[in-house]
């Protein structure tokens, strides 16, 4: 291994992470570090005094580009838009460790929904200080902004996350006790039942990218959305069987047919109500955890 892609690699973790939460897409972030990887090599590496700081650098300007794009991009997105999931945990964890709570917040589903609305400046000062604890000082060369204005993206970031973010702690056993109810009233078809462990405003969206058959608007209320699932697993449920696994440091449900992966879901609870649900079926995002299980050996190594 030449001395160049040794260092490339040596950063490439934390490189992903950045990529990775300023886009809310793990193929975009892999795009990121193949131009990063062209401009590395480009270099003349005798410039260079700190690598590190040159390819962080090289990541978050080459993201700020990326992010201006895909707002055109969503704007005409088919659908509701969510990130792309990542799983996490073990030997799956793209995104360094996530052992820290405020490592795992700073990768959750809800938290890269939220960071949606932020301009992309504000983006990635919320990024780099929040999941790398870089300094005001540090953020600034790395956007090319006074140290000044780096402090204000960040408080003004941190103020738009505080007021729309969702805090809760998952206790991940219980969490699988109330999904398991979930998905037996749900097979069954019983509508009940499924109403039952419904929050009366639950709230379910379901990203297909109009690649696959999915709600094209949040289904919202007790009776639509017990009523919607239902439908749905009768109509395209056969041969698709539900996995417990970890996805953006929570726990999730991987449905697997006989094609590959056709959905991650987040499931949210207020107590014991399910008050979001959250799917992930654009095929175009399950690339990445296709990846990922291809490389434990299929969904017999999640684990979970």
């Amino acid at each position: 291994m030449s001395e160049q892609l040794e260092l490339f690699e040596r950063h490439r973790g934390r490189m992903f992470g950045i990529a990775y939460r300023m886009l809310g897409s793990a193929s975009e972030a892999e795009e990121v570090l193949q131009d990063a990887w062209l401009r590395w090599q480009a270099v003349d590496h005798r410039t260079v005094r700190e690598p590190a700081a040159f390819l962080a650098k090289t990541v978050t300007n080459l993201c700020l580009n990326q992010l201006t794009s895909a707002r055109a991009r969503r704007e005409t997105y088919v659908g509701p838009w969510l990130p792309e999931p990542v799983l996490t945990g073990g030997k799956l964890d793209d995104l360094g460790p996530l052992d820290e709570i405020a490592q795992r917040e700073s990768v959750s589903f809800a938290l890269l929904t939220v960071l949606e609305k932020l301009a992309p400046a504000e983006r990635a000062a919320y990024v780099l200080r929040e999941a790398f604890a870089y300094s005001h000082r540090e953020i600034a060369d790395l956007i090319g902004t006074t140290e000044s204005n780096a402090r204000q993206l960040h408080s003004r970031a941190r103020k738009r996350v505080a007021a729309d973010q969702r805090s809760h702690q998952v206790d991940p056993s219980h969490w699988r006790k109330l999904v398991e109810r979930f998905l037996v009233a749900a097979q069954l078809g019983d509508i009940a039942g499924l109403e039952s462990l419904l929050a009366a405003d639950v709230v379910s969206r379901a990203d297909g990218g109009g690649k696959v058959t999915a709600a094209r608007n949040p289904v919202t209320g007790r009776d639509h959305v017990a009523r919607y699932l239902v439908g749905a697993l009768q109509r395209f449920g056969a041969g698709v069987l539900p996995y417990f696994a970890q996805a953006n440091g929570e726990p999730v449900i991987v449905a697997v047919g006989p094609d590959g992966v056709r959905a991650v879901v987040f499931l949210e609870f207020a107590g014991d109500e399910l008050s979001s649900l959250e799917l992930a079926m654009n095929p175009d995002k399950l690339g990445h955890v296709e990846q990922q299980l291809s490389r434990i050996g299929g969904v017999s190594g999640l684990g979970w």
